[in-house]
């Protein structure tokens, strides 16, 4: 709309011509334009990118890096929060959005099948056949129905339907992915307490020059909202992203665990030098595709927008995925779910 021109979800956020602007160059390119060149500022906007896009300020869009700040409605700065905003707090788990997962799964009893892999989506005459691969058994067995949500990332998705259209070959190729790596670290005690303020739940250490500049995004602590009077033993979660450079790719495949374990340790050792002595074990997982990145030109792509539209590629096929938005955000995954189970609902 005219007054919200930035939302959450995008979908059916008109494409205006400033936007337009926006998604053809990159983010760095329009700061340059601004004279916005503060180092902290700069520091922090990279950060903010590379946190919830997978990539730098020089990679992603001036429109996504605009539209993390002004699609976030509600926001007030520091010391101008309503009274509402200060009472917010963040709701964490020891399991992390596990715990959420496991909850939003036991209402679907057995409608739920886990532990399969989708092999092949097939439009046939009548509806869709679905091949998937019972992991236990090493079985295939054939699902058949009138339609079909592909809640996949688009690199899957044209790789297992069968026949994929021209405008999901062409989509699955502009896509580009971010690879993470994620590590949990376990303390059998808490961290030194330094004066100032209490810790929080998501700690990010600042750097802005080559020599304190940090690869991390932080970590967060699992135990954050315990009750326990006294902190201690607890998980650390800490993350990296590694955009677009497919060099930085094969770097994150080749490097043994041991090399990770020590640059994180090194890392995080900086603000807090007792932690290599209080950690007891530390699993390490590689994601080699992750986030879809909002690279300029992915907002006006037309293959997007013609997956969207229910059943035009692929009449009884429906697409709900991140990537379908151009940057992976839970809210545009929740969103396009909904609207493709709501039109079929509706029929």
């Amino acid at each position: 709309s005219a007054r919200s021109p930035f939302v959450i979800p995008i979908t059916g956020m008109a494409a205006t011509q400033s936007h337009q602007a926006l998604d053809a160059m990159t983010f760095e390119s329009w700061l340059d334009q601004q004279n916005l060149t503060s180092v902290p500022l700069r520091w922090y906007l990279d950060y903010c990118c590379r946190d919830d896009y997978g990539a730098g300020l020089s990679v992603v869009s001036a429109w996504a890096g605009i539209h993390y700040f002004a699609s976030r409605h509600g926001f007030s700065s520091p010391g101008h929060e309503s009274p509402l905003d200060r009472d917010a707090g963040v709701l964490t788990w020891p399991q992390g959005n596990g715990w959420l997962t496991q909850r939003l799964a036991v209402p679907l009893g057995e409608c739920l099948q886990t532990g399969r892999v989708v092999l092949r989506i097939a439009s046939v005459k009548h509806g869709v056949e679905v091949d998937v691969l019972q992991v236990a058994t090493g079985k295939t067995e054939r699902w058949q129905a009138d339609h079909c949500i592909v809640a996949l990332p688009l690199m899957v998705a044209v790789r297992v339907i069968e026949n994929p259209s021209p405008a999901l070959q062409r989509a699955a190729a502009d896509a580009r992915y971010a690879p993470w790596l994620v590590a949990n670290i376990h303390i059998n005690a808490a961290l030194h307490d330094r004066p100032g303020p209490a810790p929080s739940w998501d700690n990010v250490q600042y750097g802005v020059d080559q020599a304190t500049k940090t690869e991390g995004l932080g970590y967060v602590d699992a135990g954050h909202q315990s009750l326990a009077r006294v902190p201690g033993a607890t998980v650390l979660t800490h993350y990296r992203s590694f955009g677009i450079d497919a060099a930085r790719r094969q770097h994150l495949y080749d490097a043994p665990w041991s090399f990770w374990r020590d640059s994180i340790l090194q890392e995080m050792s900086v603000p807090h030098p007792d932690l290599p002595g209080k950690a007891t074990r530390i699993d390490i997982m590689r994601y080699g595709h992750a986030m879809s990145v909002p690279v300029p030109g992915i907002r006006a792509s037309a293959a997007l927008q013609a997956l969207q539209a229910a059943g035009v590629e692929h009449p009884r096929l429906r697409f709900a995925h991140s990537d379908l938005s151009g940057y992976s955000v839970f809210e545009e995954a929740f969103g396009h779910g909904h609207r493709q189970g709501s039109t079929l609902a509706l029929g």
